[in-house]
């Protein structure tokens, strides 16, 4: 395993840097640049180190009380509801995974199914968009509890950070999707860190946002995936970013 799965990310974006020519002021690039054109290390590049977190109790403990509050700014929040609006299917079985007391759905939008797999009880009876709860710590229990080819959409809401099983958990991701269905990973830049992954904590956005995509891309079984800025108001409110995958 490499001791740095970055290198090639980094040595993209110096290069994305240079080519954007002499002379003025250089932007940094846009995060969908991390997966535009990605040269994915041989070998999953990540260690167990790069998993460890600060505290290594039972996420069942840390998360024993109910949190009702966003974990995002307002703006954020409406950003990522409106790239559902713009972009899930009509009638679409979503399983919205590491749920809690809201699902960030438009109001008006029909889901044939919204199955919410969380830690909390409390927090998925509280959120109305449920039609099914479950209720499972991923780090302890990886295995999705669906048959193959159940759900058209997957959504986890700023907790992909969090995982600490990630080739596991999208190997079942896809599993679970049906051929042609999506998985959306939403991310901040805001966190428990006592709870997040090492690596996490350690890296910018950018390089979030190629973690997300090494999780796709050797679990196996989705095409490649694309990153986006979805954020309302870059620097001034939080950020919203998405790296999203289809099922082949």
């Amino acid at each position: 395993m490499a001791n740095n799965p970055f290198s090639a990310l980094r040595l993209a974006l110096l290069k994305m840097a240079s080519s954007l020519g002499g002379g003025g002021a250089r932007r940094l690039p846009d995060i969908s640049a991390a997966l535009a054109n990605p040269a994915w290390p041989a070998e999953w590049p990540f260690s167990a180190a790069d998993f460890a977190r600060q505290d290594e109790s039972r996420d069942t403990r840390f998360y024993d009380t109910p949190r009702l509050v966003y974990h995002i700014d307002e703006f954020a929040v409406r950003a990522l509801t409106n790239y559902y609006a713009r972009t899930l299917p009509p009638k679409a079985d979503i399983l919205d995974m590491c749920s809690s007391w809201v699902s960030h759905l438009p109001d008006d939008y029909e889901a044939a199914s919204v199955t919410g797999l969380g830690m909390v009880a409390a927090e998925l009876d509280k959120n109305p968009r449920l039609t099914t709860r479950v209720v499972q710590d991923l780090n302890m229990d990886p295995t999705l509890p669906f048959p193959d080819d159940s759900f058209d959409i997957i959504t986890n809401v700023v907790s992909v950070d969090y995982l600490t099983r990630p080739r596991e958990i999208f190997t079942e991701m896809a599993r679970v999707l049906r051929p042609g269905g999506s998985a959306i990973m939403s991310f901040s830049n805001r966190c428990f860190p006592t709870k997040a992954i090492n690596i996490w904590l350690n890296t910018s956005d950018i390089e979030h946002a190629f973690i997300v995509g090494c999780y796709f891309h050797y679990a196996g079984g989705y095409g490649p995936p694309v990153a986006q800025d979805i954020s309302p108001n870059p620097g001034v409110t939080d950020p919203m970013y998405i790296v999203r995958a289809m099922k082949r």
